[in-house]
């Protein structure tokens, strides 16, 4: 048995196994076949509405700024109520803002800022499902199938990439843009319906539901707390700041080529798309072959070469092999992040840490789309494509460089070794104080100090208010770890949030304390002035 564990594990396919995952993989792929139909049809849209390079390119900004405005509301949201009834409701908004897309060109109406507007009101549908979809991955498939249950999501991704843009432009050829977003309504609808039949049982905290400002407040603490996930953050914030640039002048090269259509558009979208299923495929193969960061940085510098290419691409043949590599090098370095970050978050706080994620990729796709087509206006489309492509692997070589990632051995697994303190009439309000005496040898006062900053990350990611070492001037073995929660009941919810990592911290701190007696607890509550 424990010699097949990794061949299963390298299984690119194995995760479409479970049923409810097949079932919920159906559902993403015909979510973002809508995502991408919605896109291409407002922006083609939007190249006969406002024509410079500007306006078009505000159209990814209008889809994408949402998740960067609503994100972390929405991983909290994601957290604390039941995931498959907010999933739904995510689809069932998508189609509503489809049909009011439909009515308003149907009637003539359209203008290029409604365009920007419901094309917004489109992107926070997205920015609801996002967290809610990466929260539910990880509890219905096995912590050894996470990556490749990923990388199929990257397929449903990219085949929706292929998908949307064909049948969004056979249909803006045929009867014209309105029945794209008749077609979108639909799909959501019916993703929605799939949704509802998944028998998904909804488990509430003995403790009840976390405040929305408290929870925000928990899911920024803990990815501050997180050195995996800072570094993380910083490298999918630039690549995702440069790499947008080839999507969001994609439909002005496209344009600027011999013969160039909605079609010529759509080819270049489905050949990116192709590359990325091929990568998302080999995903296994290509994790065994190269290191993270290493991977990362390869897969910019092809992403970015590709993007040079694309710009200077005299047609459609030279064109259409490069956004296929482009393809590949992005779903690469997308999945290598998404899954580093999927490893570094424990599931309490997965759907706001993931929200975070999604908050750091659209919000520097939203900025790079605006930047790059301000560039281009400034300039050219060329000129625009080449700067991003040289200062995405010069910053993204110069961060792997400064921002160390020092969080890859810490282990996230769940543990009850802490004992939950009772009290027969707890507090109802007021804040919670909590001091830990340590008897400390003095000549190993700088080994210990230096482990405290351990403890107080472990206690701020669990969702403390504050932390403080305080050290004795009159007893130089003395110091007291002191610890502030928000009420006696956020006291309790770090119990649910210890892990085995926390544990190993406990340990190592009692490994100092000298006393004949285990250090002292004591717990106060802050009483109002």
């Amino acid at each position: 048995m424990a010699a097949a564990a990794p061949a299963e594990k390298q299984t690119s396919f194995g995760p479409l196994k479970s049923p409810v995952f097949r079932i919920l993989w159906l559902t993403w792929l015909a979510a973002n076949t809508t995502m991408w139909m919605n896109d291409v049809a407002a922006a083609w849209l939007m190249t006969s509405l406002g024509p410079s390079p500007l306006w078009v390119a505000l159209v990814q900004t209008a889809s994408t700024l949402p998740v960067f405005v609503l994100g972390l509301p929405s991983g909290a949201w994601a957290d604390i109520l039941d995931r498959k009834r907010y999933f739904m409701m995510t689809q069932f908004w998508v189609a509503g803002v489809a049909v009011v897309l439909c009515v308003v060109i149907m009637a003539g109406w359209i203008t290029a800022p409604l365009l920007l507007a419901l094309t917004f009101a489109n992107g926070i549908g997205l920015a609801l499902r996002w967290p809610v979809f990466a929260a539910i991955i990880p509890e219905i498939v096995p912590r050894h199938h996470l990556p490749q249950a990923l990388a199929l999501n990257g397929v449903a991704m990219n085949a929706s990439r292929i998908v949307g843009p064909l049948v969004a432009g056979a249909v803006i050829a045929s009867v014209g843009s309105a029945w794209v977003f008749v077609l979108n309504a639909v799909l959501s609808v019916i993703a929605g319906v799939i949704v509802m039949q998944w028998r998904r049982e909804h488990h509430e905290s003995p403790l009840g539901r976390e405040r929305l400002t408290s929870a925000m407040r928990v899911g920024l603490q803990y990815v501050w707390q997180s050195s995996r996930m800072r570094a993380i953050l910083v490298r999918i914030s630039l690549f995702f700041l440069h790499s947008t640039a080839l999507m969001a002048l994609l439909p002005l090269v496209a344009r600027s080529m011999p013969g160039g259509q909605a079609g010529t558009f759509t080819v270049l979208l489905a050949s990116m798309g192709v590359g990325a299923i091929i990568a998302a495929i080999t995903m296994p193969y290509i994790r065994q072959s190269l290191p993270l960061q290493p991977r990362v940085l390869l897969g910019t510098a092809i992403q970015s070469v590709c993007a040079i290419v694309v710009a200077f691409a005299p047609n459609i043949y030279v064109a259409a092999p490069a956004m296929a590599l482009s393809g590949a090098a992005w779903i690469t370095v997308a999945n290598s992040l998404t899954v580093a970050a999927q490893m570094a978050l424990p599931d309490w706080v997965r759907a706001r840490g993931m929200s975070i994620y999604q908050m750091a990729l659209m919000g520097s796709t939203a900025a790079g789309a605006a930047l790059w087509g301000q560039i281009a206006t400034w300039t050219n489309i060329h000129e625009s494509l080449g700067i991003s492509a040289v200062s995405s692997v010069v910053l993204m070589a110069l961060a792997q460089r400064v921002v160390v990632d020092r969080g890859m051995l810490e282990d996230i697994t769940p543990s009850r070794v802490f004992k939950v303190p009772e009290m027969q009439a707890p507090p109802r309000e007021g804040r919670i104080q909590v001091t830990i005496e340590y008897r400390i040898d003095p000549a190993r006062a700088g080994e210990f100090v230096a482990l405290m900053q351990q403890s107080r990350r472990s206690r701020m990611r669990q969702g403390a208010l504050d932390w403080q070492l305080l050290h004795d001037l009159y007893e130089p073995s003395r110091y007291v770890e002191q610890i502030v929660d928000e009420s006696w009941t956020e006291h309790l919810r770090r119990f649910d949030r210890v892990s085995a990592e926390d544990v190993k911290i406990r340990d190592a701190k009692l490994a100092f304390h000298i006393g004949e007696e285990p250090p002292v607890v004591t717990r106060f509550l802050v009483e109002r002035e």
